[in-house]
């Protein structure tokens, strides 16, 4: 008898169904979000012919947590169902649009009855692989923050401080520079910025980091705070000086969290046996390259193709077609942070490979627009990295675009 396992996950508990492959309900039952649950189901599945060699498969709406984790002990295929599709399914049984936890792991264990093979098991990635997973996301988050806040230090600052948009913003990271936050935490008003002497913008850069250029700086940054700008009333500027102290804290935060968690997502990169093909690829930096594998992992067997993985990045089109109506264009769903790294990956190719460039002009000159052109590069390096991986060899310029040297140098 084949055995079928269904889980409808909370946050406190968690329904479990078991159906044969009749769909014959053998046993359901509540379990606790704690240690004490994890074996009350695992015992459960023991009982109904659960072994090692022949582990039950389980359907779960979510492929994260302890209890997956718990699940996945051993070689137990564990299938995470899309919500949205689990609720496609439970149209099937029922119109009336009833729903219960017990009914949802119903469904569950039945989706995998009868449509085992249209899904597919988590990836059996390496401990190593996960634990890159967690940091590279993490410093992706952190980098949004930061952004974030950044516009919010810049929308404040059109506001009432332009002194300091003008003596800032063009330089590189812009408001996200040390020197700035330093500044603008001695003096966030324009009232304190005029006051700054020569002295007290050299200590502040200096307390900032900056060993080069500090006379010249801090001489710009003194007749800049004291050029004639618009001015607040002087209540209203002081009360804006305290929001941007608030922000420059939280700036300082997020920045500090973003390179702290940059060093440690490359620390375990350069650990990883894939490391070397990855930074072999032209455009990916160790932070880049981690945010691909993380979001892709070191299962071989993943994907089935280099089409399936295209798809599951969003850089390969999509089709929709009725009658006689046919359309070609970008995929929305996908893994959006595959494809924001693509973007970047695309970008940074097109300087450090000839290849590249001379793949996007050609997009560009058949009409296509800027994000077209990155995605259609994108698209053809990441199914280059996949034939690289599976092959176990390094990126190769010439053969991955174009047939002869020759070529190549004319296209560049």
């Amino acid at each position: 008898m084949i055995v079928f396992c269904g889980i409808d996950w909370a946050e406190n508990h968690h329904d479990v169904a078991l159906v044969d492959d009749t769909g014959q309900l053998l046993a359901k039952r509540r379990i606790t979000d704690d240690a004490a649950g994890y074996r009350l189901l695992l015992d459960l599945l023991a009982e109904h012919g659960d072994t090692a060699e022949e582990p039950i498969p389980v359907a779960i709406e979510t492929g994260r947590g302890l209890l997956v984790t718990a699940l996945r002990a051993g070689i137990r295929p564990v299938y995470a169902i899309n919500p949205l599709a689990a609720a496609r399914y439970r149209d099937r049984h029922s119109v009336s649009r009833k729903k219960s936890d017990p009914g949802d792991a119903l469904v569950l264990a039945n989706i995998l009855r009868t449509d085992l093979h249209a899904h597919r098991p988590l990836p059996a990635d390496s401990d190593l692989a996960k634990a890159i997973t967690v940091l590279a996301r993490a410093q992706q988050d952190a980098v949004w923050s930061r952004q974030q806040l950044v516009n919010q230090v810049r929308s404040l600052l059109c506001d009432y401080f332009p002194a300091a948009l003008d003596a800032f913003v063009g330089k590189q990271f812009g408001l996200a520079r040390p020197e700035a936050r330093m500044v603008l935490t001695a003096a966030p008003t324009p009232a304190k910025a005029a006051k700054l002497t020569t002295l007290q913008l050299r200590a502040a850069l200096k307390r900032a980091g900056r060993t080069r250029g500090i006379d010249a700086e801090a001489e710009r940054l003194r007749t800049v705070f004291r050029g004639e700008y618009a001015r607040q009333p002087q209540a209203v500027e002081d009360a804006m000086g305290h929001h941007l102290l608030a922000l420059i804290r939280q700036l300082d935060a997020a920045c500090l969290a973003a390179e702290e968690l940059a060093t440690v997502v490359e620390e375990h990169f350069h650990r990883h046996p894939d490391a070397e093909i990855f930074l072999s690829f032209p455009g990916l930096g160790v932070q880049l390259a981690a945010r691909v594998l993380a979001e892709t992992g070191d299962d071989r067997t993943r994907f089935a193709d280099a089409r399936a993985l295209k798809a599951y990045a969003g850089s390969a089109p999509i089709t929709r077609a009725s009658g006689k109506k046919r359309y070609v264009g970008r995929r929305f769903i996908k893994n959006d942070r595959l494809i924001n790294a693509g973007f970047l990956w695309a970008f940074s190719a097109l300087r450090a490979s000839p290849g590249a460039d001379a793949h996007y002009r050609r997009r560009r000159e058949r009409g296509d627009w800027h994000a077209q052109a990155q995605r259609h590069l994108f698209n053809r390096m990441i199914g280059q990295l996949y034939h690289c991986l599976q092959a176990g060899q390094l990126f190769d310029e010439h053969g991955a675009f174009t047939s002869s040297p020759a070529g190549l140098t004319a296209a560049a």
